[in-house]
């Protein structure tokens, strides 16, 4: 279910390269990825401990918890949605990627991926 599901995220969406789901102790649990050669694993990994600190900083401030992350470079932008306490998935594309489907795919996505982790 999982592989399907986020390779239908990144083959939905015009400019993505790769999707993800990982735990927020940077250990994945599926991704799928449409470029070969583009380590997403790692990226998410790295990833994980942004986010986490990021949540963190929500919390300090009392802004509630944080949804989502994204950040941009020349080549790659990443879009980050927490399902949960333990998990999050994640979408990589190129700078000039569609990243308004980008964004409402992973949010439609993420309280099916909840359900299925609960189960």
């Amino acid at each position: 279910m999982f592989k399907e599901a986020l390779r239908s995220i990144v083959e939905g969406t015009d400019g993505s390269i790769a999707g993800l789901l990982m735990d927020f102790e940077g250990i994945p649990v599926e991704s799928y990825t449409r470029e070969s050669g583009f380590d997403i694993e790692s990226v998410g990994a790295e990833v994980s401990v942004v986010v986490k600190a990021i949540q963190r900083a929500t919390e300090m401030l009392e802004a509630g918890p944080t949804r989502e992350v994204s950040f941009r470079s020349d080549k790659l932008v990443t879009l980050i949605r927490v399902i949960n306490d333990g998990y999050f998935v994640a979408m990589t594309l190129a700078p000039d990627g569609n990243l308004g489907k980008g964004r409402y795919l992973l949010r439609v996505l993420s309280p099916k991926l909840a359900d299925e982790l609960a189960s």
